[in-house]
């Protein structure tokens, strides 16, 4: 009997109570994902998120197969383009050269389908990234350093505005401070060597292709006495003459002033650009070269590009195969092919970028030999060169010429009586018709060789009859 007003106490005081504490009382139920805000979005997001979200914790071959199956299933959807791109960067985070190669790809293929979107910018920086990652140390092969730079260029003219050109410059100087530092290095090795020709076109290619490389006066120095030593020392007084006016703060300026002091040419006044540029090269804060840096260096399969210049406009033309003054000759006792050619002396200024495919302003062009000769390697000629023969079969020669090959041409009612039945009269000419006899017959060496062979099978049968 007690029990009962306690169980009405109870009661009384649960009534009374707050919803928040009845719910203490029972379990929470599970909310209903049929029923989510996510569940309503389109299918082509969830699959895009999904992809993302697996990218994102490493997944990327299971993002990159959603993603395809994503451009598969729905070609018209909107994130077809953020799909093909969520792609490529999916292979260039990867890694690895098979993987890189892809991702250069699918970066092409985001820039042909899709130009005019603003990501088109972002997916050819990528591309030059891709190479400018590979790219080996100077003496090593360059393919990866000259793709590299046909990337850069042509992202800085397809998207001058872009907020990504400074970063682009600046990597397009580094990638050409490794170009000129591998084609130094081999000019280098025959100025050494004493090999004058091969040294002298590496040099002068690469002082007017690449002002801003860091052994630019080193390079225009050797020039001058590769020349001064040929006994043309008016040649070498322009080279320099270049040091003392693009590198006036060049520890070669006082030497070369000497130079041209002792030849008795003018000394020309340092360019104000010039100045200006190499002032703001030698105060631009660059990472400091320890002992053990150069130690390790040997380690890396990357090329140190710390001396790589910081300001200036980097060479924005396309490399020719057919640069002027690519293949200068030497005077004094020069012999052999080539003997003779005239060299191009190009005045580049630092900061400024040359034309590649013609001699920039200020260029001379001095003959190194008195006695000009045709030159075999690039096919020049010189001006009194008799033209080449031609065989009857390749062109018909000219009538009237007087030669016994070519008899004057004479009256053909007169003289040639088959000409007026209105017949061929090549068919009338015992000489046409020897000339195509050979033709026809076969000659008489191919007959022998089948003989020959005809006779190493019946000694085979004899060897092995069946």
């Amino acid at each position: 009997m007690r029990r009962i007003p306690l169980l009405l106490a109870c009661a009384v005081l649960l009534a009374s109570a707050s919803p928040c504490s009845a719910q203490i009382f029972h379990k929470k139920k599970k909310p209903n994902k049929s029923t989510e805000a996510s569940n309503t979005a389109e299918p082509d997001k969830q699959l895009y998120n999904k992809a993302m979200d697996d990218i994102k914790h490493g997944k990327q071959e299971v993002g990159r197969l959603s993603l395809q199956t994503l451009i598969n299933t729905y070609p018209d959807s909107e994130f077809l383009a953020k799909a093909k791109l969520a792609i490529a960067d999916s292979y260039y985070k990867e890694g690895g050269t098979s993987n890189t190669t892809q991702a250069v790809a699918g970066y092409k293929d985001f820039i042909v389908f899709f130009p005019f979107m603003p990501e088109a910018a972002y997916a050819q920086m990528q591309v030059a990234m891709a190479h400018y990652n590979q790219m080996p140390k100077p003496d090593r092969d360059n393919d990866q350093a000259r793709l590299a730079e046909e990337e850069f260029q042509t992202f800085l003219q397809k998207y001058p505005n872009d907020p990504l050109v400074p970063q682009a410059q600046q990597h397009l100087r580094e990638v050409q401070e490794v170009l000129a530092e591998g084609q130094f290095r081999v000019a280098y090795y025959y100025y050494v060597k004493g090999d004058r020709r091969a040294s002298a076109g590496r040099l002068a290619s690469l002082t007017r292709r690449y002002p801003l490389y860091s052994k630019s006066d080193a390079a225009l120095w050797m020039l001058g006495d590769i020349f001064e030593k040929s006994e043309r020392k008016d040649i070498a007084g322009l080279y320099y003459a270049q040091i003392v006016r693009n590198y006036p703060l060049s520890k070669r300026t006082a030497d070369a002033k000497g130079k041209l002091k002792s030849s008795g040419m003018p000394i020309p006044q340092p360019d104000p650009k010039a100045v200006a540029w190499m002032t703001a090269e030698q105060n631009a804060p660059r990472p400091r070269e320890t002992l053990m840096h150069k130690s390790f260096g040997i380690f890396h399969s990357g090329p140190d590009v710390h001396m790589a210049a910081v300001s200036g406009t980097p060479q924005m033309e396309p490399e020719s195969s057919t640069l002027p003054g690519t293949d200068i000759l030497t005077g004094g006792g020069m012999t052999g092919p080539g003997a003779g050619k005239s060299g191009i002396v190009a005045t580049v200024v630092p900061g400024e970028a040359a034309p590649s495919g013609t001699p920039p302003a200020g260029a001379t062009t001095e003959d190194v030999n008195t006695a000009p000769a045709s030159d075999s390697t690039n096919g020049a000629t010189p001006a009194t060169e008799p033209p080449a023969t031609t065989t009857p079969d390749a062109a018909a020669p000219a009538a009237g010429n007087g030669t016994p090959a070519n008899p004057p041409a004479t009256d053909a009612a007169t003289s040639d009586p088959a000409k007026t039945d209105g017949t061929d009269p090549s068919t009338n000419n015992p000489a046409a018709t020897d000339s195509a006899k050979p033709a026809s017959t076969p000659p008489a060496a191919d007959s022998q060789n089948q003989k020959e062979s005809s006779s190493k099978k019946k000694g085979l049968r004899k060897l092995i009859p069946w």
